[in-house]
């Protein structure tokens, strides 16, 4: 077995997760300057209050913050100061704006729960973690722990309800008393939504995994009542601005013959508007079925139904083959679309008054907008958006301030993103409410280059391309796979903090002399439906690798890269790409960092359980698709260096697709080193954790790429 060894002081920094944030001595130089930046991230508004608030995670380190008008300054609601990898998430104001609350603790971005329903503890603390809902008054004092839990949400004067064990429970926000369950539900209940006067509880209630109701509660003493229930799944309740009625949509569950796997079939949903008393109600709006009036549940972050002025319902849909913006009567009627043009919407707000949309989106006055995020603001009844952010920068979430105000997150090519306030609908950025990175390298950043290329199948790729230092010599290049696949990488910094770090490690790349291309190949986002729902994409065969191969193809054309020497790397479904570059095309590829990456699609997909009932549809054939449109397909040919990178809690990729290709790398004598994170997550929850990964990630491109 030819495996290669990593030195001494790597295996003592890869294998031992310190609870301290202290750097490891073999840190490749300068890397923390372009990781160490602080990042805003769940920026979200009082409903009736000139108050904002965010999470701020700087070096691992987690706090809220908070603003509130009419100066707007930013000052600390929590007082952290450990890189203790324990997220904070569902951060929400009370309706008048006098509390927030949050949780602290658990795995907000996995898939799947871990055996005994056991919580994250990825910097390996003896003492088992718990989920807890935290609470503070805006108007200052301490924050308090209220009870353990998640999902906090805080009525209109301030009343508290969240999940525990998959059950609804109320405390008191102040910590005083002791939490009560709210009531029974056979069901897994989610999605806690206050009534406007903050007497009654709509909530989801997820029953035997192939169907849902929406049910109100109403006090210990009367019976739940279910809002028009069916065979369907009904999700994204919203209240009428009155209280009397509930809008939410209804898409198809499970059931009848089974679907095709290996090409798309339409799935139709509706809009549904009930009466709370009576329970009963209609829809107000059917999708076409057609593929792009399928529900848009591939699209990140969800349908945005809200309730508008004018009686009116506005969601995200896409019916003309882009994620766009539409609304329609609550009576009844048809669809207005808002948003018209090739481009998606993404992060979107209802104003204060009702009256209007804000939201992001990939469009603007320059070309290359397509790779950047600008905010808009859209009328609820008609399409007339108006841009309020224009030019190189990126700006998302924004969220209402009053009075036509806008808060949003904005960053530039070389400076991290801030949270900024502006002061009018149409008023531009704004000013920023932080000192930011003061002492960040800018200077050392260079400005990504929007790129295209032709796969072998015709269809047109899009990239950022990164020129690396050095002067005029012929460089080693690396291309950047994101995971997903349902993202885009951006010129600049990225909404997602995950995203945003490998926007870092690639500049960091191109600082040590590397070019580097972000590929944002099919079946991601940002470049409409079609593109995003590829044929034969994934674990139906893989389609997508094509776009790395072309990537490969364009990076040894650029007179400035040395193309023998390209590697690959990414994270996730990233992962598996770079995986299946070094299997198929060990010829091309020289070496590859692997971070938590699928291996084999016939042991990740729940889709291979053998249909009950006689019809089968196409399931005798799917194993053996999935498995030849995985890495582990190719080993034959595998001849590449890779690096692994997995944390063993992972959420998202069982740490075993990991275990089972490094036996794979074994019995054919393939070189692989290991980086094994005991107790992290898909997505690294420590910063320290990172630091390690990209330390590792470094020193091997370095080694295996460079003369």
């Amino acid at each position: 077995m030819r495996r290669a060894m990593i030195g001494l002081a790597v295996l003592m920094s890869a294998f031992a997760v310190e609870a301290s944030s202290q750097p490891p001595a073999n840190i490749p130089p300068g890397l923390e300057s372009f990781i160490g930046y602080s990042f805003p991230s769940d920026l979200t508004a009082a409903a009736d209050a000139d108050r904002i608030a965010w999470i701020e995670t700087a070096r691992g380190v987690r706090n809220v913050w908070l603003a509130s008008g009419p100066d707007f300054k930013a000052r600390k609601v929590t007082s952290a100061t450990e890189d203790d990898g324990q997220q904070l998430t569902g951060l929400v104001f009370s309706g008048d704006g006098t509390r927030l609350a949050w949780t602290r603790g658990g795995e907000h971005h996995g898939n799947y729960r871990a055996a005994g329903n056991l919580q994250p503890n990825p910097a390996s603390s003896t003492e088992q973690q718990h989920m807890w809902i935290w609470s503070a008054a805006t108007a200052g004092g301490a924050p308090v722990k209220v009870a353990e839990g998640d999902a906090p949400a805080l009525s209109a004067t301030g009343k508290l309800a969240y999940i525990k064990d998959d059950q609804a429970w109320t405390a008191d926000p102040t910590g005083k008393g002791k939490p009560e369950k709210l009531f029974f539900d056979r069901g897994r209940v989610t999605d806690l939504t206050w009534s406007p006067d903050g007497a009654r509880l709509a909530f989801v209630s997820r029953r035997d995994g192939d169907h849902s109701f929406i049910g109100i509660y109403e006090g210990p003493d009367k019976p739940i009542r279910w809002m028009s229930p069916s065979t369907a799944w009904d999700e994204n309740p919203v209240w009428s601005p009155d209280g009397k009625r509930i809008a939410f949509s209804r898409r198809t569950s499970n059931g009848g013959a089974p679907r095709p796997f290996l090409r798309e079939t339409p799935q139709p949903w509706s809009l549904w508007v009930v009466d709370t008393v009576s329970g009963e109600g209609q829809a107000a709006w059917r999708s076409p079925k057609t593929l792009e009036g399928s529900y848009p549940g591939r699209v990140p972050d969800g349908l945005f139904l809200n309730w508008a002025a004018g009686d009116r319902l506005t969601f995200r849909a896409e019916l003309h083959g882009w994620a766009h913006l539409y609304s329609v009567p609550a009576s009844g009627g048809e669809a207005t679309h808002l948003t018209p043009g090739n481009f998606m919407v993404e992060h979107v707000a209802l104003s204060r008054d009702g009256k209007s949309l804000l939201y992001s989106a990939n469009t603007g006055a320059s070309a290359d907008d397509d790779e950047r995020r600008h905010v808009y603001r859209v009328p609820v009844d008609r399409a007339a958006p108006v841009a309020i952010t224009t030019g190189t920068g990126l700006e998302w979430t924004p969220v209402s301030t009053g009075a036509n105000g806008v808060a949003m997150i904005a960053a530039t090519t070389a400076t991290p993103p801030r949270i900024h306030l502006s002061g009018t609908g149409n008023g531009g950025l704004g000013r920023a409410l932080d000192a930011g990175n003061p002492d960040f390298p800018s200077a050392q950043f260079v400005v990504p280059r929007h790129v295209t290329f032709k796969a072998a199948d015709g269809t047109v790729i899009h990239g950022q391309l990164f020129a690396g230092r050095g002067g005029a010599a012929k460089k080693p290049a690396m291309i950047y796979i994101h995971g997903g696949p349902s993202r885009q990488m951006l010129l600049g910094w990225n909404y997602s903090g995950y995203y945003s770090h490998s926007y870092a490690m690639n500049q960091y790349l191109a600082s040590r002399g590397f070019v580097v291309l972000a590929v944002n190949y099919r079946l991601g986002i940002g470049y409409g439906r079609a593109f995003q729902n590829a044929a034969r994409g994934g674990l139906a065969g893989s389609s997508e690798y094509q776009d790395i191969v072309a990537a490969g193809r364009f990076l040894q054309a650029q007179p400035e890269v040395d193309g023998e020497r390209l590697g690959l790397w990414g994270g996730s479904y990233g992962g598996l790409l770079t995986a299946l570059g070094l299997a198929r095309n060990s010829d091309m590829f020289k070496a590859g960092v692997d971070l938590h990456g699928v291996h084999d699609w016939s042991r990740r997909s729940t889709r291979f359980a053998e249909p009950q009932g006689y019809e089968k549809g196409e399931w005798p054939d799917m194993a053996k698709i999935a498995f030849e449109s995985s890495p582990v397909a190719a080993m034959k040919t595998w001849r590449s260096p890779v690096l692994l990178i997995h944390g063993d809690d992972d959420r998202n990729v069982p740490f075993d697709q990991t275990i089972d290709l490094a036996r794979r790398l074994d019995a054919e004598s393939i070189p692989y080193e290991e980086l094994v994170l005991p107790n992290e997550l898909h997505d690294f929850q420590r910063y320290d954790s990172w630091r390690k990964s990209d330390s590792a990630t470094v020193r091997f491109l370095e080694a295996k790429l460079k003369p």
